[in-house]
């Protein structure tokens, strides 16, 4: 079960990661992973974090301005609620929404050639198809270790900051919610045709390697440096989700303001969302200004 909870928090970092930069006044220009929210009709301060899904342990990293506004929110807001994340009640629907409709398979997808190359990568890093090709390929895709990490994923730890600031608030005994649903994120899979996600499938295969370790190090490395604009463009110019990005990330983070405002109104919060949510002219960051409230970097 906690392959499905990998899953389903990185294929949404895989995805908050591709859209578009415009010059604006509201738009982030600061390095930050931290930002504070206050004004318009808040009496205490909320805190948005920009997370990076999974990280080698040996990168993973958090300031003392994040570790201080952690330990000043009431209430901690993650993309889903990770709580029930933990409930295997709630994991197990999940499990069915993974699969394809209507019987649909891999192998109705792909060439016969392209699925043997999927089928070879899978088997080497002992994931049989047999059990897999139901499933849907951009979930699928989440599930392979080497598209998380790259190669050399697999020989170290792996971080979810997620689950790091989960255990933070249960020890602190915070309040955990979720913006929106598991449920919700697994549902917009089936907004993206099947074959669009195979063909996504195969071209992480084919871009593995040393192409792909290569990649993540320096994604890691920008978030090192707090560089959220830095990400975007580096996603930006391999190509991303393309005519789906609206669906994908903004429609999300418009969505998220309303919420993330009742909340705040309610109680000082923590906000951790996947960093590419954060910056750009439709990011939380800017859609928050344009709403009226004040969003600074943490020193």
């Amino acid at each position: 079960m906690k392959s499905i909870f990998t899953a389903v928090v990185f294929i949404w970092g895989c995805i908050s990661m591709g859209h578009s930069q415009t010059s604006n006044a509201v738009i982030p220009q600061e390095k930050s992973l931290i930002w504070e929210i206050k004004g318009k009709n808040l009496n205490q301060a909320s805190f948005l974090y920009g997370t990076i899904h999974m990280i080698g342990k040996k990168d993973f990293f958090l300031t003392e301005g994040t570790k201080k506004s952690f330990d000043q929110a009431k209430q901690v807001a993650f993309e889903i609620d990770m709580e029930e994340m933990n409930n295997i009640m709630a994991l197990v629907p999940l499990l069915m929404q993974s699969f394809m409709k209507n019987d649909t398979t891999l192998k109705d997808l792909l060439t016969k050639e392209e699925y043997t190359q999927v089928e070879a990568h899978f088997q080497q890093i002992g994931m049989p198809m047999m059990l897999l090709n139901r499933i849907k390929p951009m979930f699928l895709s989440a599930m392979d270790p080497e598209s998380m990490m790259g190669k050399g994923g697999q020989k170290e730890d792996i971080v979810s900051y997620e689950m790091e600031f989960l255990e933070m608030a249960q020890k602190q005994k915070k309040n955990v919610e979720g913006l929106e649903t598991a449920a919700f994120q697994m549902s917009m899979f089936d907004s993206i045709p099947y074959k669009v996600q195979a063909k996504m499938l195969l071209e992480s295969i084919k871009g593995g390697g040393e192409s792909s370790d290569s990649q993540f190090a320096e994604m890691v490395d920008l978030y090192k440096q707090q560089d959220i604009q830095g990400m975007q463009d580096m996603v930006n110019d391999e190509g991303g989700t393309g005519n789906y990005n609206d669906l994908l990330l903004v429609n999300r983070n418009r969505k998220w303001i309303p919420v993330m405002e009742k909340m705040m109104q309610g109680q000082p919060t923590f906000f951790a969302v996947g960093a590419g949510h954060l910056g750009g002219e439709k990011g939380v960051i800017a859609l928050l200004r344009k709403a009226g409230y004040t969003v600074e970097p943490v020193k």
